[in-house]
């Protein structure tokens, strides 16, 4: 497929993105995340990446249409709520095309401590748990600190530190504009000030109308004892809280971790988004699409709880997550007293189930609907284009079966040196990393691929035959000679109903008139055919069969680098029988290094605490192979 067509093809999906704001996250084709980005409008700005003629010249766009595997979005209700996630998502998979600012800030908070002899409003980044009310975290600094002026303007409370506080000898600016009684320096009424820390705590908690009812009755009734004064500073608090009557809009309002269920339903296929917030930030977003679903909402819930936070004990231990201290779910479940029990009981502490109607918790839950209703058309477009690329392959290849299954099998070497064998599993066109298996190659001396790919096979399929765990398809990494291995290890075994064929790697055949490389189509060769099949170079069939392929290279190729970094590190003295990681650790402590392990003699290697006599003969003879008659003389005495 040419870089038109990727960039055409990757428009076409961007344009089938909602309007909605959100958070896009761009992966290769390992799964890796290599992006993420934000949006008031996901399907414009998505779809300005593939735009011909682009204004964007960051180096990575010209490489984002060959590059990418994969694009997943979630939407949410705000612009400033995608700022937040993408910050989380950038914190959690730290893309190599993001900045990314290594920091332990969180957004800003406003404290106020009501135990305090004199209570103030203060900005913080991290919310605790010290008996201390929090508020928010701000979707922004300017809105918390805007929030934060009006309190100071209007409430009257102080705004000095505790170490200002009891060592001030004389009042500040704040106390001659009128905004701060001094406490710091003069007698004041505290239930004044008391009053006023109630007034903040329910201007701060969103409880405006209340707060201007009161703020009401107050200013009337100092206007009716003639203190106009008091009447007028009553009357700008009134204002004040009558301009900022609307919420501000807070990520969270309370220092409690959830986790919001969503669900979306059409038929017998539902998908489930989770929402996890955990110290007043949704950490992490993740939907999953059911099929041939038969029971109704309330079990569907119930039973991902039953599985998520493992109360279905394996072996009497607990192996899933531990739930939080709220569950926000989109229904009534039937027996949510008894799961409350289980839950509590694996959390160790009390669980509350919450199927919100209204508020911040109602906000978070309807967050995770829309992300169900959206991951649902997202997952069943994926997996309907694949459903079609499966059958397609199906047809064009004439296969038995439909390739819901398909394992790959490729060989790597140096040489002679750490032969290895690969098998990688795809199930529906996806990777299934559960199927991953690597093999040491432990019957063929030398490098000999055909070989080596028989004893990979042989293994996988005796096994295979015996749990009755076969795939629909097997795919070989190589031409007719390795495909004649293959079928050559089917017929040994008995292996039917599996279908076989090994894709070939397109090869230079020349060059062009500009000297350009010309290289040939990959093609699939069959056991049956004598000729191969050529399918279109820039077909779905022929990309998933190259996908899948270049996986099992791939993993093949790391599994080899992994041991023939681990023969690097090895010590000669790890070859010696009876050498120990006790033995070799007590060498290198007693002598100081290997070079003056070599130059020792038995006698000194006997020395060595935990050696002795014999042990010192063989690691002598070990590291001196042609040395036996100094060995015989350092025994005499004569060295």
């Amino acid at each position: 497929m040419t870089r038109v067509s990727k960039r055409a093809k990757w428009l076409e999906r961007a344009k089938a993105l909602p309007d909605s704001p959100g958070v896009y996250l761009m992966k290769d084709d390992r799964g890796a995340v290599v992006y993420v980005g934000k949006a008031k409008n996901l399907k414009a700005r998505v779809s300005s990446y593939f735009q011909e003629g682009t204004s964007d010249y960051r180096a990575f766009i010209g490489l984002l249409s060959a590059l990418l595997a994969d694009i997943e979005t979630v939407v949410t209700r705000t612009e400033k709520e995608a700022l937040i996630l993408e910050r989380e998502m950038i914190r959690r998979h730290e893309p190599r095309f993001n900045i990314i600012w290594r920091d332990d800030k969180q957004f800003l908070c406003l404290r106020v401590d009501p135990n305090h002899e004199y209570p103030w409003v203060q900005v913080v980044r991290n919310m605790g748990t010290d008996g201390a009310r929090y508020f928010g975290p701000f979707h922004s600094a300017s809105a918390a600190r805007q929030t934060l002026r009006v309190v100071n303007r209007h409430f009257q409370l102080r705004t000095c530190r505790d170490s200002v506080l009891y060592k001030r000898k004389r009042p500040c600016l704040e106390h001659q504009i009128g905004r701060c009684p001094a406490p710091c320096v003069y007698e004041i009424n505290r239930e004044r000030y008391k009053e006023n820390v109630d007034d903040v705590l329910m201007f701060l908690e969103g409880k405006g109308a209340e707060l201007a009812d009161r703020l009401r009755d107050r200013m009337l009734a100092a206007a009716g004892r003639e203190e106009f004064e008091v009447a007028a500073h009553y009357r700008d608090q009134l204002r004040a809280v009558q301009r900022t009557i609307e919420k501000q809009q807070v990520a969270l309002t309370k220092l409690v971790d959830q986790d919001a269920f969503g669900l979306y339903r059409e038929g017998e296929q539902v998908c489930v988004a989770i929402v996890e917030v955990r110290n007043g930030r949704a950490e992490n977003i993740s939907a999953r699409l059911f099929s041939r679903v038969a029971e109704d909402d309330a079990a569907v819930i119930s039973s991902i709880l039953m599985q998520r936070y493992a109360l279905i004990e394996d072996g009497g231990e607990p192996t899933g997550l531990q739930p939080p201290k709220e569950i926000l779910v989109p229904v009534e479940l039937e027996s949510d007293s008894e799961l409350e029990e289980l839950l509590s009981a694996r959390r160790g502490a009390k669980v509350r189930l919450v199927s919100p109607q209204r508020g911040d918790k109602a906000a978070i839950l309807s967050l995770a609907q829309n992300n169900a209703e959206h991951g649902f058309h997202e997952q069943r477009k994926k997996t309907g284009a694949l459903d079609e690329v499966l059958d397609n392959l199906r047809r064009k290849l004439r296969l038995r079966n439909l390739p819901q299954t398909i394992e790959c099998f490729d060989i790597s070497n140096l040489g002679d040196q750490r032969i290895v064998g690969s098998k990688v599993l795809f199930e529906r066109g996806t990777p299934a990393k559960k199927g991953y298996r690597r093999y040491q190659i432990r019957s063929t001396p030398g490098q000999d691929d055909f070989a080596s790919m028989y004893e990979v096979l042989s293994r996988r399929f005796r096994r295979g035959l015996v749990e009755n765990d076969l795939p629909d398809l097997v795919i070989i990494d190589g031409g007719k000679g390795q495909l004649g291995v293959a079928k050559a290890v089917f017929k040994d075994l008995g292996v039917e109903r599996v279908d076989l064929i090994s894709l070939a790697k397109s090869r230079v055949q020349g060059t062009d008139a500009d000297d350009a490389p010309v290289r040939s189509n990959e093609r699939v060769f069959k056991p049956d055919l004598r000729d191969p099949i050529v399918l279109s170079q820039s077909s779905g069939e022929l990309l998933l069969l190259a996908r899948i392929r270049d996986e099992a290279h791939r993993f093949a190729i790391t599994f080899q680098r992994e041991l023939r970094r681990k023969d690097r590190l090895r010590s000669p003295l790890d070859e010696i029988p009876g050498v120990g990681p006790t033995r070799k650790k007590a060498l290198l402590k007693h002598l100081g290094s290997l070079k003056r392990v070599r130059a020792a003699t038995v006698a000194e290697l006997a020395a060595v605490p935990g050696i002795g006599k014999k042990a010192a003969e063989a690691i002598y003879r070990a590291l001196h192979p042609a040395s036996v008659h100094e060995l015989v003389d350092s025994i005499d005495g004569r060295a």
